[in-house]
């Protein structure tokens, strides 16, 4: 076997697997980092651990490619943080680390805090990488478990702060298994039995709905979906992990389903005889917390993951296996739905559409000033090019988003942050890594923006060109009404200490750190501010003044 030192078998098995991006903070195996010179791999210094690990999920949900991270020890714990949205959005993210050297265990080390089971909540599988000797099957190891099954995290802690155990030779054969390059690695089939099974009972079903989850963008089952819904009859509903398999105008769609929802999708699963479920855990979130349906409804459940089938709905059937290659097997199977057989269910679920759309019109169409969020949504689908990614956060950020703006051109898609506010801005940066000719546009409320600020500095140092819409309200105004409740119901803003910020010019931030600052305050300025925007080769900040009490309508749940 060839002789070669650890750093430089990392940055080759990289290369091998087909990473084009790595996300640190140094000083973290400085080695690898200098052996990929001439490899293709870009180097992202981050200004915080955190920040490297959502930039690598962004760039892993936007590619479908493990996204690589790295720290040394004294960072780990900020880097395990950062692994939540990973691991809650099944993002397949390789994180390595430093950890205490064997002879410094126990004797007060410098910056020496053990934080190897900090890891063991946000990642799929944990390991230790002591000697050099482990790096070859340690890494194929890594890459699998990110990509298999339900893709998710990993992290590899090497000895020593900077990973200085394996900073020697080794007879080290590099071998790639290259299915594991990118999710998903394998697409089981189901058994046929259960296909037909599962094809009686949509069949039999008067009032049946699809909810598309998160699994059918990793499997890119986007148009089985829209396939088998057009030849079945059967509205669509999607998590917002999969909002943009099908599109807005598409006459089945029905919208996001759950908390951060439209309430005629809500309806629609609630008033439905039969949900299928496709690739979605079912969480509190797309269920609004499992009251949308109620407990009892009859469920058909598609996942990869056996775990998951009945975990909170018991199933009339389920399907194992990966979701386009099921899909398809339904697709040949079925017959086409029988006309009219759905025309009373299918036009009942259209005049939900209808009166949903009706009751959000005048503050979608609204000149008010402060602008209403959902006048800035309306110009971001105007002005969202085919292709474009919406990056956003979570809170308001996720509604408005998910529920306000509509996808209508093909290959538009939302990718959201799992939980973890200040996601967005780093995480889109991530994907714009990961597709650098795609429109890429992040929407943030200043609350989650401030987070990680300085990342703008990185995006200018590296020309990452994505454009980020501030919805600055002043505010964490998602938490006003409860604090206007614990003050007895009195809306005076006695608690605005507790909730509001500063008055800041987020466009003069943005200048400030060489990137594009614009400042918008009326919604006729939002379109032309847009249409610049995505047209510049910089990154840019549109900070768009926005009503701090603007909140967003009670989840529908019955």
């Amino acid at each position: 076997m060839p002789k070669t030192t650890g750093p430089r078998f990392v940055a080759d098995a990289l290369r091998g697997y087909g990473v084009t991006h790595v996300f640190f903070v140094p000083q973290m195996l400085l080695e690898t980092l200098t052996s990929m010179e001439g490899m293709g791999i870009r180097r992202v210094m981050t200004h915080g651990e955190k920040a490297a690990a959502y930039m690598a999920d962004g760039y892993a949900r936007a590619s479908g490619k493990p996204g690589v991270c790295m720290a040394q020890h004294v960072g780990a714990s900020n880097l395990a943080a950062g692994l939540k949205d990973a691991y809650l959005a099944c993002s397949p993210v390789i994180a390595m680390t430093g950890g205490p050297a064997p002879l410094a265990r126990h004797r007060h080390a410098y910056q020496e805090l053990e934080s190897f089971t900090q890891f063991e909540h946000t990642t799929k599988f944990n390991a230790h990488v002591d000697h050099v000797a482990r790096l070859p099957d340690m890494l194929r190891q890594a890459f699998r478990e990110a990509t298999t099954g339900c893709p998710g995290p990993v992290h590899l802690q090497i000895g020593g702060h900077h990973a200085e155990s394996v900073m020697t030779e080794g007879d080290l054969e590099l071998l790639v298994e290259e299915q594991y390059q990118q999710v998903p690695p394998f697409r089981p089939a189901t058994d046929p039995s259960r296909v037909a099974e599962a094809l009686r009972v949509l069949d039999a079903a008067e009032r049946p709905v699809i909810v598309a989850g998160g699994g059918v963008a990793w499997s890119g089952a986007q148009a089985e979906v829209v396939a088998l819904a057009e030849k079945l009859q059967i509205p669509v509903a999607t998590s917002l992990n999969a909002k943009g398999a099908i599109l807005d105008t598409h006459p089945l769609a029905v919208g996001v389903v759950g908390t951060y929802s439209r309430a005629c999708a809500n309806r629609t699963v609630g008033e439905s005889d039969l949900v299928f479920y496709i690739g979605s855990h079912t969480g509190g979130q797309v269920t609004a917390r499992w009251q949308v349906p109620r407990p009892g409804k009859p469920v058909i459940h598609l996942d990869i993951d056996a775990r998951e089938i009945g975990r909170n709905y018991p199933t009339k059937v389920g399907l194992l296996g990966d979701a386009r290659t099921v899909l398809r097997q339904m697709l040949d199977e079925s017959r086409p739905a029988s006309s009219g057989k759905r025309a009373p269910w299918l036009e009942y679920v259209r005049k939900l559409v209808r009166e949903w759309r009706e009751s959000v019109a005048a503050n979608v169409n609204s000149d008010a000033v402060p602008m209403r969020p959902e006048r800035v949504c309306r110009e971001i689908t105007r002005a969202l090019p085919e292709g474009g990614i919406l990056v956003a956060d979570t809170g308001h950020s996720g509604i408005w988003t998910g529920a306000m703006v509509d996808f209508t051109k093909p290959r538009q898609r939302l990718i959201r942050c799992a939980g973890s506010l200040g996601w967005a801005f780093p995480g889109a940066l991530g994907v714009k890594c990961a597709l650098p000719d795609a429109p890429v546009v992040c929407f943030a409320g200043d609350g989650g923006f401030y987070y990680h600020l300085a990342e703008l500095e990185t995006a200018a140092r590296y020309g990452i060109n994505l454009v980020v819409i501030v919805n600055n309200n002043g505010a964490l105004n998602q938490e006003i009404p409860h604090f206007d409740k614990a003050y007895g119901g009195d809306p005076d803003e006695r608690g605005r200490e507790m909730w509001g910020f500063t008055n800041v010019n987020f466009a003069k931030v943005a200048e400030s750190l060489n990137c594009v600052g614009m400042r918008v305050e009326k919604p006729a300025e939002v379109a032309p501010a847009l249409e610049k925007a995505l047209a510049a080769r910089q990154p840019v900040v549109i900070d768009v003044v926005t009503d701090h009490r603007a909140f967003s309508p009670k989840t529908w749940t019955g």
